[in-house]
């Protein structure tokens, strides 16, 4: 019983799939059963590791662990560079553990916060170090609010000030605010002048957690001092004048805030994982 053959287009003789009037099944669909198989053990175990994912989520919660452990994401990198080591496939399969740890952090801030993350505070209390770390460790959508704002409107805060005026860039500010808290799962890092506002404050709250990061008008200074993007402090760089703004602040910040936060002489890490247990307390209390 001998397979048909027929010419392909470069006239070599191929062999066909009919034999004896049925079907069988050639190399290339037996190639895709294997490939879907495959697939199937992918997805299975894909949904086995986001389980696992959130059991050790519940287990830190339980007994109180840190939730960033960047250690052991080192230790696991490290470990996939041992197991891929001198593999011909491993800068694909590198790239698909990338998103696999992605989506990891995605399961873990959704578990953590079903709301939006505001961070408020003095220029250099640390909002936007905090906010790009809290980004990075759980693939959080993050907007700078100041940048965003000067890549929509070209220009730098500064011109502005000088062209429009700052009641026209608190609009700008005000209008942004209400355009974010329509989404959520979302790091939110304000100018120093968001929170004076209370309708800014009202926008906030409709769908996030409000966290207030401060530190001693020492420390802001030495953390501003060479920048050039402070249009309120041109010409006043200087610890009095920035403890005098400060405290000006202080009560409409407090008054915004759920949650306050001192940074001074802290790491990112610390603080962090301060602000991570600061949420889950309120929203246990909340429940």
């Amino acid at each position: 019983m001998d397979c048909a053959t027929k010419k392909d287009f470069s006239g070599k003789s191929v062999r066909s799939i009919k034999k004896c009037g049925g079907f069988r099944m050639n190399d290339l669909e037996m190639y895709r059963e294997q490939l879907a198989l495959c697939d199937d053990k992918i997805i299975d175990a894909l949904v086995e590791r986001n389980a696992i994912i959130e059991k050790i989520m519940a287990y830190k919660e339980t007994y109180g662990m840190p939730i960033l452990q960047p250690a052991q994401e080192a230790k696991q990198e490290r470990r996939l560079n041992e197991k891929l080591k001198d593999n011909k496939y491993q800068d694909e399969i590198h790239d698909v553990f990338k998103r696999i740890l992605r989506n990891s952090k995605r399961i873990q801030a959704r578990k953590l916060f079903s709301y939006n993350i505001v961070l408020i505070g003095f220029m250099g209390a640390g909002k936007s170090t905090i906010s790009d770390y809290l980004s990075t460790m759980f693939d959080m959508k993050l907007v700078e609010m100041d940048q965003e704002i000067v890549e929509r409107e070209e220009m730098s805060i500064p011109d502005i000030f000088a062209t429009y005026g700052e009641e026209y860039f608190r609009n700008l500010e005000t209008n942004l605010l209400k355009e974010l808290q329509e989404g959520e799962n979302c790091i939110i890092s304000c100018g120093g002048g968001v929170a004076m506002r209370e309708q800014n404050v009202v926008e906030m709250k409709k769908n996030g957690r409000v966290v207030l990061l401060t530190a001693s008008p020492e420390t802001i200074y030495e953390r501003v001092k060479d920048s050039n993007d402070r249009p309120i402090l041109n010409g006043n760089k200087n610890v009095p004048f920035i403890t005098d703004m400060m405290e000006k602040r202080r009560e409409k910040y407090e008054a915004a805030a759920d949650v306050v936060i001192q940074t001074d002489n802290k790491s990112i890490l610390e603080i962090s994982e301060e602000l991570i247990s600061k949420l889950t307390e309120l929203d246990e209390e909340n429940v």
